[in-house]
């Protein structure tokens, strides 16, 4: 850090009963009162340089040889005005960067200019200021540090914007690294040797406060000429440095500024996050999706503007399949929900992830066309085109974070069947490749719930395609109570088919299950009170039902017919046959019904 000393003389102030002067045999003339000091001085080498002194003087002129003059709200308070009085009297003062500010603020308030004397301290601090502070990178961190008392006077003056220009130009210069190896002088004006080399100077700049940082950083990104992903880097740095207690107080309780002194006050904190929101660069993947997601963590709780979140919700979207399920799980803090975590925000996040991947699936759509066209003369798709446009890396990877996040929240007590059936259906069907993931979701809300009835559970696992269970989620779901019994059927047509394929080995299949399949191969026709459509087993994607836009009305209307077939036949016929079903596991009611039903139809 760079230094100046002026003047040659040694210190003669002191203090004598509150009042403070300079060991001089001349006799003092004036009193000048700063705030709350005296100080008894003299006239002649102040006024030679002090044109604002002058002009008080000679407004007021007093009979006594001892003349008063106030000097209220003077900037920088006493250490700036003795600096100023030390000069005028030659005293050696030194400056830095710790103080350039200060005193050139009481320089212009004194109106200490080359109007009165050649080389006055207005002159030789700018000299300073230019050619020393502007130079060194360090120097004029610490010089915006200390603009905020003189926020107005720095403005004015140019110091704050010259600083900031000068900063900026240094990383232009060179984004990677800044060096400097320099003679540093303390706030006590020892002199130091210090060679630095900063690795990233987004640390040196979280030092800045939030108004100082934004233009800086607006500065940078309006230049193009760093890296997106370097003014990422340096966001996430200033983010952690000033905001990294409040998740953690919140989830403690205690709110914002648990300890004295420990972060920005609440209002402070929400324009802090504002402001970094407005300088995300624009650019993919400049920043990470958890670092977004922990953003929008915050502003959740800070109750933030309401278009921050859209922002945030909107620019997640762009890189969900980055995220993890932990990063999804946000606290919610709305009066009108019990819900441990935000539902409302994941499910906004996932209608822009679809929104933007229709609009670039139609955007490549357009684009194959018009290549066909310009080669072929002609367009034609094929359908597994349309579904590979979908069926995308991303859209996979999303939709088993769905998955895993439905388990996260499945145990909540709270979490109404209206979201949870949205969020399972927030992601296309074809997305899924396996759907053993939703089935345990489903399984541990069905659990969490006892309460839902027939009607509600057969919502609940409308989405779920058996087709796409292993066999060890199959042979789990055909023992499971808590299912609606159409989900075990349709369990047990899945394998059927799937042991058909395979040439009929079910080596893998407990005794019970076998049974149950080998009832049911025994018949080539499906039993007519499981269908009434058709005489061989419908392919799953024409039964089961999806509130998926995509999915056609014969499929909801197949999946509907086995609806009532698999519950409301099977109960009729277990009625006329008299059977005693509720009384017997779920295992011997499948023996049972499926008997009972092949009985009927051969009797037919």
């Amino acid at each position: 850090m760079k230094f100046m000393k002026l003047g040659s003389r040694p210190d003669g102030f002191h203090t004598s009963d509150g009042v403070r002067s300079i060991s001089s045999e001349i006799r003092t003339d004036l009193v000048i009162q700063v705030n709350e000091s005296r100080y008894l001085l003299h006239k002649f080498p102040l006024l030679s340089k002090c044109l604002k002194l002058q002009r008080l003087c000679s407004e007021n002129p007093e009979s006594s040889n001892l003349q008063t003059i106030e000097l209220p709200d003077f900037p920088g308070g006493i250490d700036a005005f003795e600096l100023c009085v030390k000069f005028c009297y030659g005293i050696t003062v030194t400056l830095s960067a710790y103080n350039i500010v200060p005193a050139r603020c009481a320089a212009k308030y004194l109106q200490m200019t080359e109007d009165l004397e050649k080389g006055n301290l207005v002159h030789k601090l700018e000299v300073f200021f230019t050619s020393c502070i502007l130079k060194g990178w360090k120097d004029c961190i610490i010089t915006l540090h200390t603009t905020k008392p003189f926020q107005l006077w720095s403005e004015e003056l140019g110091i704050t914007t010259r600083c900031i220009e000068s900063l900026v130009s240094k990383v232009v210069s060179n984004p990677m690294k800044v060096k400097f190896s320099h003679s540093h002088s303390n706030q006590n004006g020892e002199i130091e040797e210090i060679h630095t080399t900063k690795r990233w100077w987004g640390e040196d700049l979280s030092e800045l406060r939030i108004d100082l940082y934004w233009r800086t950083m607006a500065a940078l990104k309006s230049g193009r000429k760093v890296p997106s992903n370097l003014i990422g880097d340096a966001l996430k740095i200033y983010t952690s440095k000033w905001l990294p207690k409040i998740s953690r107080n919140f989830e403690n309780g205690s709110g914002l500024n648990s300890e004295s002194g420990s972060g920005p006050s609440g209002s402070d904190s929400r324009m802090l996050l504002e402001s970094i929101i407005t300088l995300l660069p624009s650019e993919p993947n400049a920043v990470s999706c958890s670092f977004l997601l922990k953003l929008l963590k915050t502003v959740n709780i800070l109750h933030t503007s309401g278009s921050s979140k859209l922002e945030l919700a909107r620019r997640i979207a762009l890189q969900l399949d980055e995220a993890k399920v932990s990063d999804l799980l946000i606290p919610s803090v709305s009066n009108d929900s019990d819900t441990m975590y935000d539902l409302d925000i994941v499910l906004n996040i996932l209608e822009q992830f679809m929104l933007q991947s229709q609009s670039q699936s139609q955007s490549q759509q357009t684009s194959s066309q018009r290549t066909l066209q310009s080669e072929n003369g002609n367009c034609e798709f094929k359908e597994g085109c349309r579904s590979s446009s979908v069926l995308n890396g991303a859209m996979i990877k999303v939709a088993k974070l769905v998955d895993g996040y439905l388990q996260e929240i499945a145990s909540d007590v709270n979490v109404p069947l209206s979201k949870f059936i949205a969020l399972t259906e927030a992601v296309p069907e074809l997305a899924r490749l396996n759907h053993d993931d939703l089935y345990t979701a489903i399984d541990i809300y069905l659990k969490s719930h006892p309460e839902l009835n027939k009607s509600e559970r057969k919502d609940l696992c409308r989405t779920l395609d058996c087709k796409k269970l292993s066999l060890e989620s199959c042979i789990h779901a055909a023992q499971n109570e808590s299912l609606p019994l159409r989900v075990v059927v349709q369990v047990l047509f899945s394998e059927q088919a799937r042991a058909a394929a395979a040439g009929g080995h079910m080596n893998e299949l407990p005794t019970n299950l076998k049974a149950l399949l080998a009832a049911k191969t025994t018949d080539p026709s499906p039993p007519g009170s499981l269908t009434t459509s058709t005489s061989t087993p419908q392919p799953h994607d024409q039964r089961l039902k999806s509130r998926n836009p995509s999915v056609s009305s014969s499929k909801i209307k197949a999946d509907a017919d086995l609806d009532e077939s698999a519950d409301d036949d099977l109960e009729s016929l277990k009625v006329k046959q008299n059977c005693l079903i509720p009384s017997l596991p779920r295992k011997t009611m499948l023996s049972k019904l499926m008997w009972s039903s092949n009985r009927v139809e051969n009797e037919k």
